[in-house]
């Protein structure tokens, strides 16, 4: 009886119907990341806008007003009062009534000047010269409510979270086209109702519930992709992230060509349903249908496999076996009992929240730091490209740990610099800046290799699956971090994630260096590899390593 490996290998481990079925479900990646990084020019802040003096709306009909006269009549006198003061958090305490003059409406506070008016705090009624830009002028996200836009990256990563233990658990168990077929559904449906959200509520509950599918999409095209191509998982992991890039670097294009919040927000949403068409293209993942006994169904499409490959399978194949079957209901603690796997899954977990965290935050730092965003956000995303080039070049020559380390340190020292370095030189704050972007990126590829390599088969799925979920952790906190403290002091983010890559540079150090070493199968064998800087063990075997994300 055949292994499902051997039968692949006959049918063409990627031939041409996996290059197709590859380049199809890659596609995914584009749309997942423009949701992923979507805040920076769906939370724009509004150039202009001002806090409206109660009445205001009614005076300003009766006299004609423009925009430009309203606000002078509203925000001037307040700024000559006090030059601190700009009128968009705070307004004088005054109410306008249909008395009040069109020509000089404060000429009854005559009394006072306009420095000895009181202020009072401005809770709503702000007015945006161009209200529907962002969501921020959408739902009045300014101010005491700035928080707000936090909360909404925030709920999106926790949606991500949700995604990857409800979905994935339900790709195990009904199958990953299904699931992926249904999660593109979700994001597409999901983004339309967020685009027309009634009010703040409700876009954050489709948000959530887009970010929860999205992460349904990626993380599903990413085990069928590696479940259905016999070739290196490494270069197949690395490709998708190239087409993630490519998202980042696509979004602000879209952005820029589309004026409005809602119409950015349809753009990233609605390609999802041409997604829908892969059920006449993109088959079950025959690995999934051996481990759920339906072995006729996974013979059949090896030999449409075949077929399109332009091979044959053996007549005699009847059944087919898998070999790697994973123990049944793991815990944490199976990831933790013995000394060496206690430490692997501690560093990781950290390195997965370490790069998730710097990651995104280096993103919608671009949002705050002024310049051009259009640009700079294209740059910074094709910057990106060469990360999986030079992660090819070097961990098969100088192994996974020292780019891992290297990469975080670089990440720290670029992180440190930049934020120290004066204004008025910002080609090379920018070129500094880029540097840590395209570090973290070669961080964040190489932690979803080594995570799969530093586990047993029996443990090798559930470990990767929730060491990353530390990933979704550091993405809920990113938002809070970077625009709380970035209130404090622009740079004061910066300074953080210095300090945390740096850590993860000395703690990654620690890990087995996994270069020539074969998989581990148990427990047994991850503790017997090669700790810190101590000799290579035995030649790599090839073999099966169906990492989840």
């Amino acid at each position: 009886m055949p292994s499902f490996d051997e039968v692949l290998k006959e049918a063409g481990e990627f031939g041409r119907f996996q290059k197709r079925v590859f380049f199809l479900l890659s596609q995914t990646g584009i749309t997942f990341s423009s949701l992923f990084a979507s805040v920076v020019f769906l939370g724009q802040a509004p150039d202009n806008f001002w806090c409206r003096i109660p009445g205001a709306a009614e005076l300003s009909e009766r006299c004609g007003w423009t925009l430009e006269e309203e606000r002078n009549f509203t925000v001037l006198p307040l700024h000559l009062g006090n030059k601190s003061v700009s009128g968009e958090c705070e307004r004088l305490d005054v109410t306008w009534d249909t008395s009040v003059s069109c020509t000089s409406p404060l000429a009854r506070h005559g009394n006072h000047s306009t420095g000895n008016l009181p202020l009072a705090t401005c809770h709503d009624n702000w007015v945006y010269e161009q209200p529907h830009s962002s969501v921020v002028s959408e739902y009045d996200l300014v101010c005491a409510n700035a928080w707000m836009l936090d909360l909404s990256q925030a709920i999106l990563n926790l949606g991500f979270l949700a995604g990857a233990f409800i979905l994935g658990y339900a790709a195990d168990r009904y199958g990953r086209i299904l699931i992926y077929l249904l999660s593109c559904l979700g994001v597409g449906i999901c983004g339309i109702i967020v685009a027309f959200s009634p009010n703040f509520t409700v876009f954050l509950i489709f948000r959530f519930l887009q970010g929860m599918f999205g992460k349904g999409t990626w993380m599903t095209c990413y085990v069928l992709v590696t479940e259905i191509v016999g070739s290196d998982q490494r270069i197949v992991g690395i490709v998708i992230q190239i087409f993630f890039t490519l998202g980042i670097i696509i979004l602000p294009g879209i952005a820029y060509l589309i004026p409005t919040w809602q119409g950015i927000q349809l753009a990233i949403s609605l390609p999802n349903f041409l997604f829908l068409l892969y059920y006449w293209v993109v088959p079950e993942s025959p690995r999934w249908l051996l481990t759920r006994k339906k072995g006729e169904k996974a013979l059949k499409i090896m030999h449409d496999i075949a077929k399109h490959n332009g091979k044959f399978l053996s007549p005699h194949y009847s059944e087919i076996t898998i070999s790697n079957e994973e123990v049944s209901n793991p815990s944490f603690l199976d990831l933790v009992r013995t000394p060496q796997m206690r430490r692997n899954t501690l560093i990781l977990m950290y390195a997965w929240f370490t790069s998730a965290l710097i990651y995104q935050g280096l993103v919608m730092r671009l949002g705050i730091i002024g310049g051009n965003l259009y640009l700079d956000f294209f740059i910074s995303g094709a910057v990106e490209l060469p990360a999986a080039f030079l992660i090819i070049v070097t961990i098969d020559r100088i192994g996974r740990r020292l780019p891992f380390a290297m990469s975080n340190i670089v990440t720290s020292i670029a992180c440190l610099i930049t934020a120290f370095l004066p204004e008025d030189i910002p080609w090379l704050k920018t070129t500094v800046a880029t540097l840590g972007r395209l570090s973290i990126t070669i961080a964040f590829e190489v932690v979803y290799l080594v995570n799969s390599e530093l586990y047993p088969t029996t443990l090798r799925n559930f470990g990767v699956s929730l060491c990353s979920s530390l990933c979704d952790l550091g993405g809920i906190i990113a938002p809070f971090l970077l625009f709380r403290l970035a209130a404090i002091w622009l740079e004061l983010p910066l300074i953080i994630f210095s300090i945390l890559a740096a850590v993860c540079g000395i703690l990654v150090l620690l890990l087995p260096e996994t270069k020539g070493i074969s998989l581990p199968e148990t427990v047994e064998d991850v503790e017997q590899l090669p700790s810190h800087f101590g000799k290579c063990g035995k030649k790599r075997k090839h073999r099966d390593t169906n990492s989840y994300i």
